[in-house]
């Protein structure tokens, strides 16, 4: 995932270098139960509507609230709102707000996964921490097929600056209660794109740091990762879609508004 401007986030934006910080902003302690007891019953689980995929689900409506979350397995780590922009053949497109309310996975004290070696991480006690996204707006698309999500991003002054390759489980769509939501599993290995369609890794480090701990950690085949981006970057190279300039100039509908914080139901059990 891109470097947090939200302490750590398991998606983010720009580099640290081109977004703001959240360290001193206010923010929330919520602890999660663990392992798909968050917050509904087990009947309420059963009773929820979630799809393999983004094309299997019915399609989302433009405008409406979404809550994109990742997890490790079945642990809540990152939760952040946005807007569906639509839902179709090609996949489900999501807006996310610089300013949408969001919550991340913090140690006791206050740090984050980059912020210490992962051998200590892993026997750190954490807690969903609430917060509000200060880095870039991001459009996000969630493809009907594939493990990877593309994201656009621009500058401040609205100028389209580069695609960002996010490798992850293929997502999983869901329908519970009014709410609908994306869930996904990162996988760490990501990949930058220019508009020039020049491309680098990210995150290599993090892959192979974390692969040693399998007991642990949420990726079982760190070649099957690179292979996903291998052919993305096919696509990329190739100038096809989505890397033609489809959405290079996309403005979000002025009528949608920020929510003031997390809708209820968003730390449920993944789909």
């Amino acid at each position: 995932m891109p470097d947090s401007p939200a302490v750590n986030d398991p998606g983010g934006a720009m580099p640290p270098s081109e977004a703001g910080s959240t360290r001193g902003a206010p923010t929330e302690r919520h602890t999660v139960p663990a392992s798909g007891t968050a917050a509904w019953s087990d009947a309420e689980a059963e009773s929820s509507t979630g799809s393999r995929g983004v094309q299997a689900a019915a399609p989302y409506t433009p405008g409406e609230i979404v809550v994109h979350r990742s997890f490790t397995t079945k642990r809540l780590v990152f939760v952040r709102t946005g807007h569906v922009v639509g839902h179709d053949e090609r996949g489900l497109r999501l807006w996310i707000p610089h300013g949408c309310p969001m919550a991340v996975e913090l140690s006791a004290d206050g740090r984050g996964l980059r912020d210490m070696p992962f051998a200590e991480w892993i026997r750190q006690p954490t807690v969903m921490t609430t917060s509000v996204w200060r880095g870039p707006n991001i459009f996000m698309l969630v493809p009907a097929r594939g493990a990877n999500s593309v994201w656009w991003f621009w500058d401040w002054q609205g100028r389209f600056v580069r695609w960002y390759i996010n490798l992850e489980q293929p997502a999983t769509t869901w329908r519970r209660d009014g709410l609908v939501g994306v869930d996904t599993t990162d996988h760490d290995l990501d990949v930058w794109v220019t508009p020039e369609r020049d491309w680098e890794w990210k995150d290599e480090h993090e892959l192979a740091e974390r692969i040693a701990y399998p007991g642990h950690y949420w990726v079982r085949d760190a070649d099957a990762v690179r292979a996903e981006g291998e052919r993305l970057l096919r696509l990329v190279e190739a100038g096809a879609f989505p890397f033609d300039g489809t959405w290079t100039d996309f403005q979000p509908d002025p009528a949608w508004r920020i929510p003031d914080s997390l809708p209820a139901g968003w730390d449920g059990p993944r789909a």
